[in-house]
C-alpha cells in the first residue's frame, strides 16, 4: 500500500511551502516509515533556500502531511537531530541547523528519497551540458540510441567551499528536452526528474565502488592524484525497466561513507 503526498506547509513563519516544493513522495509500506520520511525532510531541508526560515512546522502538522503517527514523526526527527542537521527545544519548536554538516554517512534503505538526501545540501556548479555520443561502458543501457544528454556537475561544501564531488549525468533526450538546467543548481537529478519532469521512475540500482583519484578527478576535488575517491554509479529506471538516466559520481574518500542495511524479514 502507498501513499503519495502533497506540497507541504503553510506560508508563515515556518519553512513556506516554496522552500520544500516539489516534495510528492510515494511512502512504500515496506520499508519504515520513519526512515521514509526522514529522508524526505533530509533532502528538503538542505535544498532549502538560504533566506527561507529555520523553524519547523510541529510534529503533529508533520504527521498529518506525512499520513502517519506522531509517535512515527517524533522517531524520524530523532534522526536527523542524531544527525545534528535539527535541534528541538522544548516550547519553543525545531530548528534547521543553518552550519550542520553536510557530508555525514548516507544509510540506503531503498528508498529513492534516500538518493535524494544523499545528492542534497551543498553548493553546486553547473560544469557544462548538452549532447554527446553514448559512452561506450553505457551502450547496453541505452539501446537504439546514439547520443544522450549529458550534464557535469560540481558539488562543494556549502560552509568551506571544498568540493566533496563531481557528478555525471546521462539521462535520455526526450526527457532533457523537458530539464530546466536552473533547477540542477539547487535540486538533485533524481529529484528534477521525479517531481518536475514527472519521470515514472521504478527503481535505481546503485554501485559503489572504492577507487584512485585520475589526474581529472584530482584536479576538480583538489586532492592528490590517486586518492581513494569512492565511485558511484546510478542507474534509474521506469516501470517498463527502461533505463532514465546513469549518474556517475566520484565522492571524496575522505567526506562520505555508505552504509547499506538489509531487512531479514
Amino acid at each position: 500500500m502507498t501513499r503519495v503526498l502533497r506540497p507541504l506547509f503553510p506560508n508563515g513563519t515556518d519553512i513556506s511551502v516554496t522552500s520544500f516544493a516539489p516534495d510528492s513522495i510515494v511512502l512504500n509500506r515496506k520499508l519504515p516509515l520513519w526512515y521514509q520520511v526522514s529522508q524526505s525532510l533530509r533532502a528538503s531541508i538542505l535544498g532549502r533556500s538560504p533566506a527561507d526560515p529555520l523553524r519547523l512546522p510541529t510534529e503533529e502538522r508533520l504527521a498529518e502531511h506525512y499520513g502517519v503517527s506522531v509517535l512515527t514523526m517524533r522517531q524520524a526527527l530523532k534522526e536527523l537531530e542524531d544527525e545534528g542537521l535539527i535541534s528541538r527545544h522544548r516550547r519553543r519548536g525545531t530548528f534547521i541547523e543553518p552550519d550542520a554538516r553536510r557530508g555525514a554517512p548516507v544509510r540506503l534503505l531503498g528508498s529513492v528519497d534516500a538518493i535524494v538526501a544523499q545528492q542534497s545540501g551543498m553548493t553546486t556548479k553547473l560544469l557544462s551540458h548538452g549532447p554527446a555520443p553514448v559512452p561506450g561502458g553505457l551502450v547496453d543501457c541505452f539501446p537504439g540510441l546514439t547520443e544522450v544528454a549529458t550534464y557535469h556537475r560540481l558539488r562543494s561544501d556549502e560552509q568551506t567551499g571544498e568540493p566533496t564531488n563531481h557528478a555525471v549525468n546521462h539521462v535520455r533526450p526526450e526527457l532533457a528536452a523537458r530539464i530546466d538546467v536552473e533547477d540542477l543548481v539547487r535540486w538533485p537529478m533524481t529529484k528534477v526528474l521525479r517531481d518536475l519532469v514527472k519521470a515514472d521512475i521504478s527503481r535505481i540500482t546503485d554501485t559503489v565502488e572504492a577507487r584512485l583519484a585520475d589526474p581529472e578527478t584530482a584536479r576538480l576535488l583538489q586532492v592528490p592524484l590517486l586518492s581513494p575517491i569512492l565511485h558511484y554509479t546510478g542507474i534509474t529506471y521506469d516501470t517498463a525497466g527502461q533505463v532514465l538516466d546513469v549518474a556517475v559520481i566520484h565522492y571524496r574518500g575522505d567526506r562520505f561513507s555508505f552504509t547499506v542495511t538489509l531487512d531479514a524479514t
